[in-house]
């Protein structure tokens, strides 16, 4: 445990006045692409992303990128928008934004890590609610994105307590939230809710942001709470985690979460768990590629 009590933690994590506030292009940018794809239109994105410079420069760096097959030069947004489409620029722009929250210092995780893992969060989720007929995929890639808000929390304000809990996770290799438990008697599921509800996330984000590793609390938006949980365990148990291996096996027929999305969602009882498992071996890789092109230095 920490050598603060949990009630001393929970008071630093009330008030989150290290945390900065949601940056000005994100809170549009959620609402804007919280909607349905068919009904974005491009005038809108280009918009949007124009109002912020270093948004643009990355979004134009990542469309004139050989990883997506441009080989004619993109010199505007709306040419770039065009060029990779709707879908591909909705992500590219929002984990853009996302990258900008965590800490100069960022203690005791590496950053391309863990945006790797979230990035594969989050496509897996789209993939996956595709898969079961879930109606909105991109909430699901939207709330695989923003999963782990929490760590981004404990990285600014409980910086040496996640320190700890990071090490202990990484020498024991066990699940970074029971490491959390262990020393802080707290996850970053309840820094991250803290934040969420700050920013006034929608609903849904709030609870899987704030419950993905307690699913038996879950009262309200369970199947995409379930499918974002499972998501995040099958990126950390094909090596796009928190930057170590987890030691144990698992089968994910018996999983909380898959209990919990059969109930919400029948058509998993015919998925074709075969074919996924197949093909995420090569969304692991395209996460790869694309938070290496966001690294990059320009």
């Amino acid at each position: 445990m920490s050598e603060e009590p949990k009630e001393v933690l929970l008071r630093r994590l009330e008030g989150l006045e290290q945390m900065p506030s949601i940056p000005v292009i994100l809170a549009p940018l959620l609402r804007y692409f919280e909607q349905p794809l068919e009904s974005l239109d491009v005038q809108g994105a280009v918009v949007l992303i124009s109002q912020d410079k270093s948004l643009a420069a990355q979004c134009l760096h990542m469309a004139n990128s050989p990883l997506f097959g441009r080989w004619q030069r993109v010199d505007s947004v709306r040419s770039a928008v065009v060029a990779l489409g709707m879908q591909r620029m909705r992500d590219i722009a929002l984990s853009c934004s996302v990258l900008k929250l965590a800490p100069a210092d960022q203690g005791g995780i590496d950053p391309t890590v863990f945006w790797e893992h979230s990035l594969g969060c989050a496509l897996v989720s789209r993939r996956f609610a595709r898969g079961i007929g879930f109606s909105d995929h991109g909430k699901a890639y939207l709330a695989g994105l923003l999963h782990d808000l929490g760590i981004i929390v404990n990285l600014w304000i409980l910086p040496g307590e996640f320190g700890r809990a990071m090490e202990l996770a990484r020498t024991h290799r066990i699940p970074l939230h029971e490491a959390e438990l262990r020393t802080m008697g707290l996850t970053h599921c309840e820094s991250g809710r803290r934040l969420a509800e700050q920013w006034g996330l929608t609903p849904e984000l709030v609870e899987v942001v704030g419950s993905h590793h307690q699913l038996e609390n879950a009262t309200h938006h369970r199947a995409l709470l379930a499918l974002v949980s499972l998501s995040d365990l099958l990126c950390r148990m094909n090596g796009l985690g928190h930057g170590f291996i987890e030691e144990r096996q698992v089968n994910f027929l018996e999983q909380p979460g898959f209990a919990l999305l059969l109930k919400e969602c029948p058509t998993l009882e015919t998925f074709d768990w075969a074919r996924f498992t197949f093909e995420l071996e090569g969304y692991l890789d395209e996460v790869h590629r694309l938070v290496s092109l966001l690294y990059r230095p320009k």
